[in-house]
């Protein structure tokens, strides 16, 4: 089977701000489900900035069908990077290479459903 590799790009994901309001992104890239969220999840508009705590984008994936809270923790890979803009691109990128390293995973089981 001929590898059709098709990137996620930083503009399929909403933009920090939306992420500010204490929000996670939900996603599906080709049998990869994804979870994208500032943590901690705290709604910075309502907390005043001498209360804020130091984030980081938190991006969750696993495999298709289910969804993030059907899906046991065992199937979830995890990881963080800095809440900023240049931190956010580390992100999909780290979802690109997540999704590239392990294409034959999620083709199985998008296969399947």
């Amino acid at each position: 089977m001929e590898r059709e590799i098709i990137k996620i790009e930083n503009k399929d994901s909403y933009g920090i701000t939306w992420y500010e309001h204490a929000q996670p992104y939900f996603g599906s890239h080709r049998g990869m489900r994804f979870r994208i969220a500032r943590n901690p999840m705290d709604d910075c508009f309502l907390t005043p900035p001498d209360k804020k705590s130091e984030a980081v984008f938190e991006a969750i994936i696993w495999p298709e069908p289910y969804c993030f809270e059907a899906t046991p923790d065992e199937l979830k890979t995890t990881a963080t990077f800095p809440f900023d803009m240049e931190g956010k691109e580390q992100m999909i990128a780290w979802l690109n290479e997540q999704y590239e390293s392990r294409f034959d995973e999620w083709e199985k089981v998008r296969a399947k459903h």
